[in-house]
């Protein structure tokens, strides 16, 4: 790994939007993605490994895979299958994957043997359910000294897309989402709201077609998408976590203080942001309110065509 590089563990459960992210993260110049673990989430473990694993295939990245959890903390798994279609990734005929699994240990281990053994700190990536990022905060205490911070896409500022205040990441598994952001670990999160001001117009779809196969993949997963409209603008939610790594500037931020209500009959797993100080707590997590609209196109699409001009090196 170059030392100029971040070194980066990506917990997801693809998804179509985790895919872009995934990509966007593998061929950034500043990222060294050392482990990925998919995880139950917007469909099945099983489809969310296989989909990881065709993926990084297609991409010719053999990043190191281990499968993450099955199940929840406390709770019944939860998917959205609506959104990302049966498969999670749907609409693309995939060659069959060549990456295998690491079955030897278990996610939270993996996560321990990256961490533990970098000279700089690791930068963990949540951009699904948190189940796994927990698992390791509780397991593996004395590794946190070596984590740079935890970057996640999740939660909502207001109400929500899994329950009426709460968001999917966070509400499917509201225990882990709990022990992640009352880890004292430094944190940066894009809520629901900045994803769904984050939208890919249709102009911006139809350009991603012509810049090579990494595009044209894209352009047909997206077809199939229902974050939003494939005519009216797709929310690019998961892209968001990487993007406050690799473009801060087209946020708009706030430290406020940020608590995740576990106990609540109608409210497990919602996320309490307190913009207004409320609570009377010190900041806890940087969130983002806003982003730039036509900056983060600009940037996607940079992203999105650095996959090509590798394809064409």
């Amino acid at each position: 790994m170059s030392d100029s590089k971040v070194p980066v563990i990506i917990s997801t459960d693809p998804g179509i939007d985790d895919a872009v992210a995934i990509a966007i993260a593998l061929f950034s110049p500043k990222l060294d993605v050392q482990l990925i673990v998919p995880e139950e989430g917007n469909v099945s473990i099983e489809k969310t490994i296989f989909n990881t694993r065709r993926l990084l295939t297609f991409l010719n990245r053999p990043v190191r895979v281990v499968a993450g959890s099955r199940r929840p903390l406390l709770h019944a798994a939860q998917h959205a299958g609506n959104v990302h279609g049966e498969t999670g990734m749907d609409g693309y005929p995939f060659p069959e994957p060549t990456v295998a699994v690491d079955s030897s240990v278990t996610a939270a281990q993996a996560m321990h043997e990256v961490v533990s053994s970098s000279n700089v700190p690791v930068t963990l990536i949540g951009i699904g359910p948190l189940t796994d990022l927990a698992l390791f905060i509780h397991q593996y205490p004395d590794d946190l000294a070596n984590v740079g911070e935890v970057v996640l896409m999740g939660g909502a500022l207001g109400r929500g897309n899994l329950g009426v205040l709460t968001e999917f990441n966070f509400g499917t598994d509201p225990e882990a989402a709990k022990i992640v952001i009352d880890s004292g670990l430094k944190l940066r999160i894009a809520p629901m709201e900045v994803g769904r001001e984050a939208k890919l117009m249709p102009e911006t779809s139809e350009q991603l077609k012509e810049m090579g196969k990494v595009g044209d993949m894209f352009y047909a997963l997206f077809s199939k998408y229902r974050g939003g409209s494939f005519k009216t603008g797709l929310h690019m939610y998961d892209a968001l976590a990487m993007g406050l790594i690799l473009d801060p500037d087209i946020f708009t931020t706030v430290d406020t203080y940020l608590a995740i209500e576990t106990s609540g009959t109608l409210t497990a797993g919602a996320s309490l942001f307190d913009l207004r100080g409320y609570l009377h707590q010190d900041a806890n997590v940087t969130v983002a309110t806003a982003v730039d609209t036509y900056k983060f196109k600009q940037w996607f699409v940079e992203a999105i065509r650095a996959t090509t001009e590798e394809e064409h090196s």
